[in-house]
C-alpha cells in the first residue's frame, strides 16, 4: 500500500503541473513548489529556533482561521526576543490559504507544504527541525508523520472530527493504511464524544484521544471581542424599525430566496455580504431587489445620515470585516446551505444571533446543535424561509430565546485553545 500511496502523491503532482495550464489555482500551487524545498532548507539554516520548533500545518484557510487561536497563543507563550522564544512555521497545501496568509506576522515562516514523497518529509523535518507538529483538523500526510515519528518530535492533530463510514473505519486494504498512518500520531484532540468513541473502536485509547472541543469557538469570540466598530453601518440600522437580518456569504441560490423575502419584507433591512465578490452580479441583486441599496465600497464621509438611513439594503462588497457586521443585526442568513455546505455559523451566532441556512448543513456539528437548540432552523425553499421568519419575528421573546441560546452555545464551547496547549506542554 506504500508504493500505492507514494505513487499517487507522484501523479497528483504531474497532474497540479499540467492543470497549472488551465486553473490558476493549480498554476500559483505548481509555481510555489519549485525550488521549494531547496528555500525552506537555505532559510532555516539561517533561522533561530530558540528553545525548538513548532510546525503547524493548515489544509487552507479554514483550517488556518480554525488553527489561529493556537498559533496566536502559542506566540503569546514564546514571543520573539524571549528567554523562552520559539519558533512557529506554518504551512498551508491550498494556495487560498497560503497566497492569503503568507504575511501573516504571528509566524516566523510560512511555506506551502512540499509534496509527501518520503524523500521530501525527510528533508522536510531535517530543515525545519519540528520538536512539536500540529495538524489542523486533518490531512494525514504519510510520510511526514513517518518522518517525524523517526524525528522524535511530538505529533498531533487538533480539532479532528471523525464519522462513521469513512475510510478509517473501513475494513478495507485502504482502511487499514490511513489506521497505520493516524496511528503515527502520537495524540488525538477531538472535537467532541462520537470522535472519542469511533476511534476506540479502531483500537485509540483514552491515553491517546482527547476530547477537547473546537478552536473555531475560541476563534470566533476573539474576532467578537477585537471587532472594530464600524459607524457607517450603525447609521444604516439605526432607524430600523423591524429585526435586521445579516446575510453572509451567499450564493446566487440563496440569493434568490433573500430577493422574495426582500419583497415580502418591506419593512426590514437587509446587509448581505455575497461569498463571491463579482462586481456585475452584485449591481443585478441591487437592480432586482427594488430597494435604496448602497455599497459599502461606495460610502465616504461625505455619504450622508440621511443616504444611511434611508437606505434598506447595503452590500458588504469587501472581505474581512462581516465578523463584526454581525453585531449590528438581530437575525442572520448563512449562504453556502444549496451548494457543497453552509459557511461560518459561529461568527453570527457569538453575537446572540438565531441563524437560518440551506439544506446542505448535516455536515456541521455546530449547525445540527444549533437546530437542535432552537437557535437556528434549514430552510428549503422560498416559502419554508418566509414562514420561519415570519414565526420567528412574530414571537419576540421567542426570538429573544434563540438569540441567547446562539450566544450562549458559543460562549460555552470556548476553551479548547487552552486544553490543547497545556496538554501538550504537559
Amino acid at each position: 500500500m506504500n508504493f500505492l500511496y507514494n505513487c499517487s502523491i507522484h501523479a497528483f503532482s504531474l497532474g497540479i503541473g499540467l492543470g497549472a495550464l488551465f486553473n490558476r489555482k493549480a498554476r500559483l500551487l505548481h509555481q510555489g513548489r519549485q525550488g521549494l524545498l531547496s528555500r525552506i532548507e537555505q532559510q532555516e539554516k539561517a533561522a533561530d529556533h530558540g528553545e525548538g520548533t513548532i510546525w503547524i500545518h493548515c489544509a487552507s484557510l479554514g483550517e488556518f482561521e480554525q488553527g489561529r487561536p493556537l498559533i496566536e497563543e502559542l506566540r503569546r507563550r514564546h514571543p520573539v526576543g524571549s528567554p523562552h522564544y520559539r519558533r512557529i512555521v506554518v504551512t498551508f497545501f491550498s494556495p487560498s490559504g497560503y497566497e492569503i496568509r503568507k504575511n501573516y506576522d504571528q509566524a516566523d515562516a510560512i511555506y506551502y507544504l512540499p509534496a509527501d514523497t518520503p524523500s521530501n518529509a525527510r528533508r522536510f523535518v531535517a530543515a525545519v527541525r519540528p520538536q512539536t507538529a500540529i495538524f489542523v483538523k486533518y490531512e494525514y500526510w504519510h510520510n511526514y508523520l513517518s518522518a517525524l515519528r523517526a524525528s522524535g518530535a511530538y505529533s498531533c492533530v487538533v480539532s479532528a472530527l471523525f464519522r462513521p463510514g469513512t475510510v478509517f473505519f473501513k475494513e478495507s486494504a485502504a482502511g487499514r493504511f490511513m489506521r497505520k498512518t493516524l496511528g503515527l500520531l502520537d495524540h488525538l484532540f477531538v472535537q467532541n464524544e462520537a470522535s472519542r468513541e469511533l476511534l476506540a473502536t479502531i483500537g485509540f485509547g483514552a491515553e491517546r484521544v482527547t476530547v477537547s472541543g473546537d478552536t473555531r469557538f475560541d476563534r470566533v469570540v476573539t474576532l467578537a471581542q477585537k471587532a472594530p466598530e464600524l459607524p457607517p453601518i450603525a447609521t444604516f440600522v439605526s432607524n430600523a424599525t423591524a429585526p435586521v437580518m445579516i446575510c453572509g456569504s451567499t450564493w446566487p441560490p440563496d440569493e434568490e430566496l433573500l430577493l422574495e423575502l426582500m419583497k415580502a419584507r418591506p419593512e426590514m433591512k437587509f446587509i448581505v455580504a455575497p461569498h463571491e465578490l463579482d462586481s456585475s452580479r452584485i449591481d443585478s441583486l441591487i437592480q432586482r431587489s427594488g430597494r435604496k441599496a448602497l455599497r459599502y465600497t461606495t460610502l465616504t464621509p461625505q455619504t450622508t445620515e440621511t443616504q444611511l438611513q434611508e437606505a434598506t439594503l447595503l452590500v458588504i462588497d469587501t472581505i474581512g470585516i462581516l465578523s463584526g457586521v454581525y453585531r449590528y443585526g438581530q437575525l442572520a442568513y448563512i449562504g453556502g446551505g444549496f451548494g457543497r455546505g453552509i459557511h461560518n455559523t459561529l461568527e453570527a451566532a457569538t453575537w446572540g444571533m438565531p441563524v437560518l441556512f440551506g439544506p446542505n448543513y448535516t455536515a456541521f456539528a455546530e449547525a445540527i446543535d444549533l437546530v437542535g437548540l432552537g437557535a437556528a432552523a434549514a430552510v428549503s425553499d422560498t416559502q419554508t424561509l418566509q414562514r420561519t421568519v415570519e414565526e420567528w419575528l412574530s414571537d419576540p421573546s421567542g426570538l429573544d430565546f434563540r438569540s441567547a441560546a446562539a450566544e450562549s452555545y458559543v460562549h460555552s464551547r470556548a476553551g479548547a485553545t487552552q486544553i490543547i496547549l497545556n496538554a501538550i506542554d504537559r
